[in-house]
C-alpha cells in the first residue's frame, strides 16, 4: 500500500481516473500553493520589521491568485480540488497575511483596537469568500448579477486595507492618532466587504475587445505597469483611493440595470 492517498483532483468517485496524472493537473495547483508561501512570508517580514518587501509579498500573492484559476482554464486543468484549495489559499492570502501586515506596520500602535480591528477584518473576509462560494452553487440567481459582486470582492479589500501602509511609506507619521484612523478604515473596509453593496465585476466580458481600443488599452497597461515600477506605493495609494471613489458609480450603474431587468420583466429590484 502506497504511504500516501493517490490524487484525486474531482473527488474520490468523480471524474475518469487516471493511472498517471498530467503534469497539467498539477501546475495550478502549484500556482496556488507558491501564493500561500508568498502571503506567509509577507507575515514573517513583517515581525521582521522589513515591511516593505512584506507589502510586495502580499501583492505578489494576490497576482499569483489572480493567475491560478486563468492558468487552470488555459490548460484545461480545472477540478474540485483545486476551487476547494484555491478558496482557502485565499483566506490567508486576502484575509491573515494583510490583517497581520497591517497589525505589525501600524495597527499595534492602537493597542487592543488594533487588533480588534484586524481581526475583524480577517473574519470579514472569511465571511465573505464563504458567501461568494454560497452564491455560485445558486441557480435562481439572474444571470446578469454575475455581472457584480456582492460586497467588495477578497482581493480587492486586501489591497485597500493596506492604503494606510502605502501612506506610510509615502511619509504620514505613524503615530497614534494615524493608528486608531487605520483601525477605523480596516473595520469600514471589512464592513465594505460583507455588505451588499453591488461592485462591477469585467468577469464576464469575455476575452474580445474592440479593435479601436486596442491600442490605448495598450498604452495605458504600459502606463500604470511603469508608474508602478517607478512611484511603487504613489502608484498603490492611488489606485486605492480611485477604487473607493469608483464603488458610489458602480452601486447607481447596478440600481440602473436592476431597474431596466425589472421592467422587461427579468428579475425584481433587490
Amino acid at each position: 500500500m502506497a504511504p500516501f492517498p493517490p490524487f484525486e483532483p474531482h473527488g474520490p468517485r468523480r471524474g475518469s481516473r487516471l493511472r498517471e496524472i498530467p503534469l497539467r493537473l498539477i501546475i495550478p495547483n502549484l500556482v496556488t500553493v507558491m501564493a500561500v508561501c508568498a502571503g506567509l512570508s509577507g507575515v514573517r517580514l513583517a515581525f521582521e520589521q522589513r515591511f516593505e518587501l512584506a507589502v510586495g509579498m502580499v501583492l505578489l500573492a494576490a497576482l499569483l491568485d489572480a493567475v491560478d484559476g486563468r492558468v487552470a482554464r488555459m490548460l484545461k486543468a480545472a477540478s474540485n480540488f483545486g476551487a476547494q484549495m484555491d478558496s482557502l489559499a485565499d483566506i490567508v492570502n486576502f484575509g491573515v497575511a494583510p490583517a497581520l501586515v497591517l497589525y505589525a506596520y501600524l495597527l499595534d500602535r492602537a493597542g487592543a483596537f488594533g487588533w480588534i480591528a484586524a481581526l475583524l477584518f480577517a473574519i470579514a473576509c472569511c465571511l465573505r469568500l464563504a458567501r461568494f462560494n454560497v452564491m455560485l452553487e445558486d441557480p435562481d440567481r439572474p444571470a446578469w448579477m454575475a455581472d457584480y459582486f456582492v460586497g467588495v470582492p477578497a482581493p480587492a479589500g486586501a489591497l485597500l486595507v493596506m492604503l494606510p501602509v502605502y501612506l506610510g511609506f509615502l511619509g504620514v507619521p505613524l503615530n497614534t492618532t494615524f493608528a486608531f484612523v487605520g483601525s477605523g478604515f480596516a473595520v469600514a473596509i471589512a464592513l465594505l466587504m460583507v455588505s451588499r453593496l453591488p461592485v462591477y465585476s469585467a468577469k464576464t466580458r469575455g476575452t474580445r475587445i474592440r479593435r479601436d481600443i486596442v491600442m490605448p488599452m495598450i498604452l495605458g497597461i504600459v502606463l500604470y505597469v511603469a508608474l508602478l515600477f517607478s512611484f511603487t506605493w504613489h502608484t498603490m495609494a492611488a489606485t486605492a483611493i480611485a477604487y473607493l471613489i469608483f464603488l458610489p458609480f458602480s452601486a447607481q450603474a447596478y440600481g440602473k440595470r436592476a431597474r431596466r431587468e425589472e421592467q422587461a420583466g427579468d428579475t425584481p429590484v433587490e
